[in-house]
């Protein structure tokens, strides 16, 4: 009988290679503006569900991979989703007794401080302002999380990863 759980890298692969193709995909202006964290979205619920296989580190990395696939400044992701892999490994126990509605709150407190530490760090920068519509991707990352949080779960379940 396979190990299902020796797959579980290749399930963090390619469900995060989804994520950053949904990260691309434009579909026009407002699209932008209202298009959730996947990456986040996705490293979050790995991290939670599998914290001895996949944090801090793994956040590190994916964080340069979107910064590289952003084009943003290099190590700015990197820093914000080792971050948050940090309190997502260091609560996952309860993360995971919460309902899911529970957790969005989470997910809620982890996407404001992402978008704030990018506001940081672009106004530092170039002296950015960024009106209300900057922050409307932190509404639609909360309310993707269940759709997320289930589609992810359904695959892991399915593929018997423990």
């Amino acid at each position: 009988m396979p190990n299902h759980n020796a797959f579980a890298v290749i399930y963090f692969f390619v469900t995060l290679g989804v994520a950053m193709i949904l990260r691309l995909i434009s579909l026009g202006p407002i699209s932008d503006l209202l298009n959730p964290d996947w990456i986040m979205l996705v490293m979050v619920y790995w991290v939670m569900a599998l914290p001895e296989r996949f944090g801090v580190f793994s956040g590190f990395m994916v964080g340069l991979l979107t910064d590289v696939l952003t084009g943003r400044m290099l190590g700015q992701y990197a820093l914000i989703y080792a971050v948050i892999a940090y309190f997502t490994v260091k609560e996952h126990r309860r993360l995971r007794q919460f309902p899911v509605l529970h957790q969005c709150v989470f997910i809620f407190y982890f996407l404001m401080f992402s978008k704030l530490l990018v506001f940081g760090l672009e106004s530092l920068k170039a002296g950015n302002r960024f009106g209300i519509e900057y922050w409307y991707s932190v509404f639609t990352s909360v309310l993707a999380w269940p759709a997320v949080f289930l589609v992810l779960r359904y695959i892991r379940v399915l593929a018997r990863i423990a």
